[in-house]
């Protein structure tokens, strides 16, 4: 009796080693799908052999990379003004006051400049026989929009002998330690001199400061026609600051019992000054 020999091969792809490969692959399909799904994986190689585009986290990298770029389009963080340079707070080149001047700013004034002027009012006591001689007692100086820039009692050189209190509201107390005469005008003229100086009669605080002003510097407020022509009066009279005052603001000044106050005629004058001051300095224009 032959031998018979059994063949123990499998048929193609049933070995052993072929399904350990089909198991392979079919995990490694899993795999790549999830991967995909998760967008992890990067795009296939194209067959013509281009070269695969970024994935999304290189061309993040990318957009970062550009905006560190030192180039000024890159970086408009970097961008400036010349404001930023200069500064808001630099003082005006005219009058040297910054814009924390005031929270409205400087009126604009005829001449451009609001810093040339200045309105004074002064107050005056008696000394010699009777107290016939007027000597300055208290000065006060306001600027264009009405801020005090002075305001001082003064200590006559001769010793007082009418108070002149109902007028000039100036009491012995007030003098007891008040500037000296020769200092306190140095001071005052250091604010005046240069400038236009607005006052009601003011030649009488010139007067009584032993000084001088240039008249074409200076604007009289008892002498304005144009204000008297808006307060209704004649255009020769000479009115008195309280009277025109009242007449164009509806407003009462020098009242009551304790006297003047040169803070409230000086801005009084200011103010009125300004009510007529475009058409006041053209007409003077025109006469120079």
């Amino acid at each position: 009796m032959s031998d018979i020999q059994i063949n123990a091969f499998s048929p193609e792809g049933t070995s052993p080693s072929g399904k350990k490969r089909k198991r392979k692959d079919k995990w490694f399909r899993r795999k790549m799908q999830a991967l995909e799904k998760r967008e992890k994986l990067q795009q296939p190689i194209l067959q013509n052999g281009a070269s695969r585009p970024p994935p999304p986290a290189t061309a993040a990298a990318a957009a970062t990379q550009d905006q560190s770029s030192p180039r000024l389009s890159a970086a408009p963080h970097l961008t400036f003004t010349v404001s930023n340079i200069v500064g808001d707070d630099k003082p005006n080149a005219k009058t040297g006051a910054g814009p924390s001047a005031s929270s409205g700013r400087c009126k604009s004034s005829p001449s451009g400049n609001p810093a040339k002027y200045v309105a004074i009012d002064c107050e005056m006591v008696g000394t010699g026989p009777k107290g016939s001689i007027s000597q300055l007692a208290r000065c006060s100086v306001v600027s264009y929009d009405g801020d005090v820039v002075y305001d001082k009692f003064i200590k006559p050189c001769a010793p007082v002998t009418d108070y002149r209190t109902r007028w000039s509201g100036i009491r012995h107390r007030d003098l007891f330690k008040a500037t000296p005469f020769a200092q306190a005008r140095k001071e005052i003229l250091k604010l005046i001199v240069g400038k236009v100086v607005i006052g009601h009669a003011v030649h009488n605080d010139f007067k009584v400061l032993g000084y001088s002003h240039p008249a074409a510097m200076t604007r009289d407020t008892s002498r304005m026609p144009l204000l008297n022509q808006k307060a209704g009066f004649g255009e020769t009279e000479c009115a008195s600051l309280k009277r025109l005052t009242k007449a164009i603001f509806n407003r009462d000044i020098q009242s009551g019992r304790k006297g003047h106050s040169s803070v409230e005629d000086a801005k009084a004058t200011m103010e009125l000054y300004r009510v007529v001051e475009e058409e006041w300095e053209r007409k003077l224009a025109s006469k120079s």
